[in-house]
């Protein structure tokens, strides 16, 4: 039971995190776009962040996806210009982050299997915008591959050493005692 309201705490968080980020993104993106298009990837982490923080902490099947989903419905009823098609790109970076937890039988915490989970997820939501966003670039041309270069690096930084900093800063706290992460 205790899993479950921390899994929506750190969902709500990120939810009014997220709603935030994007209201700063409306103006961040387009000028990082002008500097250098494909650039504003390096931001896209701090919108995936909690589906490797969520596992961290809860460490349990499915704690990825419940703390995105969760947080994409807050961002969603918060109101955002990507209605519901948040919840389905939640779902999948949710299912990228799990999965490589799952390979290792969701046995192994370490910030090697954080970083190879953030990296899945990075790899797969940059296919992602590749195929529904940017369809008129290739992913071998100039905007493709910066925007690949930049969206590895924002998943390494933020969702990998970012959500295993803030894990180890909670677990340090002591705010994660009633949990195997914690100990």
């Amino acid at each position: 039971m205790i899993d479950i309201a921390v899994g929506a705490a750190v969902g709500v968080m990120s939810g009014v995190m997220f709603w935030v980020f994007d209201g700063l993104s409306y103006g961040l993106f387009p000028l990082l776009t002008l500097i250098l298009p494909g650039s504003a990837a390096l931001l896209h982490a701090l919108f995936y962040f909690p589906a490797t923080l969520g596992l961290l902490i809860v460490r349990k099947p499915g704690a990825s996806a419940y703390v995105l989903l969760v947080a994409s419905f807050v961002e969603v009823v918060l109101g955002t210009k990507y209605s519901v098609s948040l919840v389905v790109i939640a779902l999948v970076q949710a299912l990228a982050a799990e999965a490589v937890f799952a390979v290792f039988r969701y046995r192994r915490w370490t910030l090697g299997v954080t970083l190879l989970s953030a990296v899945a997820i990075g790899i797969v939501y940059n296919f992602y915008l590749l195929f529904f966003y940017y369809q008129a670039f290739s992913f071998f041309s100039p905007r493709g591959l910066i925007g690949t270069a930049c969206e590895l690096l924002s998943a390494v930084v933020f969702a990998g050493f970012g959500s295993w900093v803030l894990y180890r800063a909670l677990a340090k706290s002591g705010v994660l005692t009633r949990f195997a992460s914690g100990r």
